[in-house]
């Protein structure tokens, strides 16, 4: 370990809470919104489709899933005592990382559910809140096993909540559901081919746990083309800000945990350039417009973004009057990078009709 994965390294349950309320760019946040204007949303433009997508809410194929057995402890064990100290510290991140995003998710669809008397609006929230719930509990119960497991309530009470309008809530929800579908699956696909780099028995539960996260993608998405004015105009600026963002966050932070993808098998840069194609040809059934991912000047940009942080990370741990003077420094350079992949020329189509589409990857 670098002496910098050292310094964050997530050795004690107050480390682990410690990671989960830290607030970074590329950490999960918790969010709260207009719960008034979310109350409003009327789906009669989309009804059938609406009724449709509840009703597999309703039929709930995943209420016996989410299960731990003696077998998964058993190879839980067998699979952690092969590990490197590096992968260890990676895997920690990652379930960490996870739980927050999952719990995260709970918290603001409870609230809304909560806060709103709109009985479609209600009963998706508390869908989505159940099957949230479950993931983040399947998760820290993983963490458990390493006597890290987060105490989810004093999570709730103590980690700041950043104010998101509700389009944000779409355009970022809709992602983050997307591309949780999108990195799950082709985890999924490729240890289905090489079961010989399945290093932790959670990934055997991937498939049908990424088809709740793209059930919740598919809410937002009917949300959206049943209020189509933000699907267009100067929305198209926020749809073009938040795919870079999911994109640019979920690039670097892999490639800040190379390990966890090479112990699959799995190239992180490729990995992520997978990702981003699945993401994009599914996320063009709502947005009309998705990025150029495969241009070399977005790569470059991209790369520019992850070696940045990486020296942010070492200007933060030198500390003192340089160290800040360095972070100042890198934070401009980010900003400025960012704002050149902002502007790159994205793609533009039409939408289609079936406003659905089938986890088909």
């Amino acid at each position: 370990m670098s002496a910098v994965q050292a310094t964050h390294a997530i050795d004690s349950s107050a480390a682990a809470a410690a990671k989960a309320k830290q607030e970074t760019l590329l950490t999960p946040r918790f969010y709260t919104t207009d719960f008034a204007a979310m109350d409003r949303i009327d789906v009669s433009a989309i009804r059938a489709e609406w009724d449709a997508m509840m009703s597999e809410y309703e039929g709930d194929n995943n209420h016996d899933h989410f299960q731990r057995d003696a077998a998964f402890g058993e190879e839980a064990r067998t699979q952690m005592a092969r590990w490197t100290p590096e992968l260890k510290q990676e895997f920690l991140d990652f379930l960490v990382s996870s739980v927050t995003s999952e719990f995260s998710g709970c918290v603001l669809y409870n609230e809304i559910a909560k806060h709103v008397q709109n009985p479609d609006v209600k009963a998706l929230m508390r869908f989505m809140a159940r099957d949230e719930s479950r993931h983040a509990g399947f998760i820290n119960q993983s963490l458990r096993d390493f006597g890290l497991g987060l105490d989810l309530g004093d999570l709730k009470r103590t980690k700041k909540y950043t104010y998101f309008k509700p389009k944000y809530i779409f355009y970022a929800t809709y992602l983050s559901e997307k591309i949780g579908y999108a990195r799950y699956i082709t985890i999924f696909r490729q240890l289905e081919r090489h079961p010989e780099l399945r290093f932790h028995p959670i990934f055997r539960w991937f498939e049908r746990w990424c088809n709740d996260e793209f059930r919740h993608g598919e809410s937002f998405a009917l949300i959206m083309r049943a209020h189509p004015h933000l699907l267009r105009g100067g929305n198209l600026l926020w749809i073009r800000f938040f795919l870079l963002a999911v994109y640019a966050t979920m690039y670097v932070r892999d490639h800040t945990r190379p390990m966890l993808k090479q112990a699959m098998g799995l190239d992180p840069t490729s990995y992520d350039y997978q990702v981003f194609d699945i993401t994009t040809e599914i996320s063009r059934q709502v947005f009309p417009i998705s990025l150029d991912t495969d241009h070399p000047a977005f790569r470059a940009g991209l790369d520019r973004l992850f070696r940045l942080s990486e020296r942010m990370e070492a200007a933060k741990a030198r500390g003192g009057l340089v160290g800040r003077l360095q972070q100042a420094g890198l934070a401009v350079a980010g900003a400025a990078t960012f704002a050149r992949l902002y502007l790159m020329p994205v793609k533009r189509h039409a939408l289609p009709t079936q406003v659905r589409v089938a986890p088909a990857w």
